[in-house]
């Protein structure tokens, strides 16, 4: 994944809030930062698309673990403060290679057979790959099959996801990363993982398994209202 515009900071802050052992982990001060910044490296350069030192990535996990040392607790205020939040149930995801996006006449030409299907999905780019969240109907899965040469793969789709959408107020609430950053807090706390994240300028989706969707739903419409 290539993210235009994100510092290494924010990608490590993303990549140890989506993963849970490692985040509980770093909270009990069990981690060795270098062995992490290793381990994480290449997720790191996907996301960026070019190569990183790893003493930065060092440097970026240590600063991470300072910040969560000094909050003993998640705030609530005013991260979440007049935040929205969407539930949609129902959802799978789809992964296609840059390869096969290329074959099919790019990335333009998928959206346009979307498009004419009128549907609500959301789509994001990676280094690698393009990945669909859409509704896990068996219609759409038509549209995916339909651009795969000969034998077809149902592997590609990931089905019994929700999604949940934040909007947020970015210049009061501070960037998304540290809204991702806290909504990881109170989902690892309430002992729900997350599937996938994805964030933009006033938005985050976060991608959890359906049987957590409503649960998840709570607890962040419970720190929502915590905020107010």
């Amino acid at each position: 994944m290539r993210t235009i515009g994100t510092s290494v900071p924010e990608a490590v802050r993303e990549i140890i809030s989506r993963n849970r052992s490692i985040y509980d982990c770093m909270m009990m001060d069990l981690i060795n930062y270098t062995a992490l910044a290793v381990k994480i490296q290449p997720d790191v350069e996907s996301i960026l698309g070019n190569k990183v030192n790893l003493n930065t990535i060092v440097v970026a996990i240590k600063r991470y673990a300072d910040r969560l040392t000094e909050q003993e607790t998640p705030k609530e205020e005013p991260i979440l403060k007049n935040a929205r939040v969407t539930l949609t149930d129902g959802m799978m995801d789809v992964r296609f290679s840059t390869k096969e996006f290329d074959q099919r006449g790019g990335a333009s030409e998928v959206l346009k057979k979307f498009a004419k299907a009128g549907r609500d999905y959301e789509f994001f780019r990676f280094s690698d790959s393009f990945r669909f969240l859409a509704e896990d109907m068996e219609s759409v899965k038509e549209i995916f099959r339909s651009m795969q040469e000969g034998e077809t793969n149902d592997n590609m789709f990931s089905t019994g996801l929700a999604k949940i959408r934040v909007v947020v107020d970015t210049p009061s609430n501070g960037s998304p990363s540290d809204v991702l950053s806290h909504v990881a807090d109170i989902l690892h706390i309430a002992g729900i993982d997350l599937v996938n994240a994805y964030f933009g300028q006033d938005d985050i989706i976060i991608i959890v398994r359906e049987k957590d969707a409503v649960r998840a739903y709570g607890v962040l419409r419970d720190g929502i209202g915590h905020a107010r």
